[in-house]
């Protein structure tokens, strides 16, 4: 499920998508030297990520005027501790006119409550944040049944209950796996041995029950 790391850009370990202009060298090469800016002012444009190649670090704004998609490089977004913006993310922008076009060269505003795209940037946070399921072994209790909340194949992990609890319990995409379960729907029926991890309950194994 998880993709390779690249080596252009190092800090994405899944997968981005891939766009039909997005393989072209000369755009990647073009963003990060600036793409030719004139001296002209910077205008302020508002819209939303067309989309965003994650791997080769550009993408696009659709701004709400029409006045053209607005190329944007993961430079302009350091400053806002991210390398990328998912698709659907609302944009508020500097942008001048280069030789091919707009650019943005200043991010103001952005709200990832519109995005509908896969958050790249907060998966890498998550996954350093989340302690494996097998370190929690040792202290995790017998087997016990469960009910499936819910599991999103795409994100790689879902929420358990157990029986009479509403408490969510964490499960990872991994663990099912080393349970030979390829799947899940919400209220299947499981058995789960359960741990107390740093950021609440986590199932380190599971099985068909």
């Amino acid at each position: 499920m998880e993709g390779a790391r690249s080596a252009s850009a190092p800090w994405v370990d899944v997968a981005g998508p891939v766009s039909e202009n997005a393989g072209r060298q000369e755009d990647i090469e073009f963003a990060a030297a600036g793409g030719g800016e004139d001296a002209s002012p910077a205008v302020q444009s508002a819209g939303h990520v067309k989309w965003f190649d994650a791997t080769r670090g550009f993408g696009f704004i659709v701004p709400d005027d029409d006045s053209g998609d607005i190329l944007i490089h993961f430079s302009v977004l350091r400053e806002h501790g991210r390398r990328m913006l998912p698709e659907g993310t609302r944009v508020v922008c500097e942008a001048k006119i280069s030789n091919r076009g707009l650019q943005a060269v200043r991010i103001l505003s952005f709200d990832l409550s519109s995005a509908t795209g896969i958050d790249y940037d907060n998966r890498r946070t998550e996954r350093a944040e989340r302690v494996h399921p097998l370190e929690m072994a040792e202290s995790a209790g017998p087997m016990e049944p469960v009910i499936v909340k819910w599991f999103n194949r795409l994100k790689g992990y879902g929420f358990l209950n157990r029986v009479g609890d509403e408490a969510d319990v964490f499960v990872h995409m991994e663990t099912l796996r080393r349970a030979g379960i390829l799947d899940i729907l919400p209220e299947d029926a499981l058995q789960a041995r359960i741990a107390e991890g740093g950021k609440g309950l986590l199932a380190v194994e599971v099985a068909p029950r």
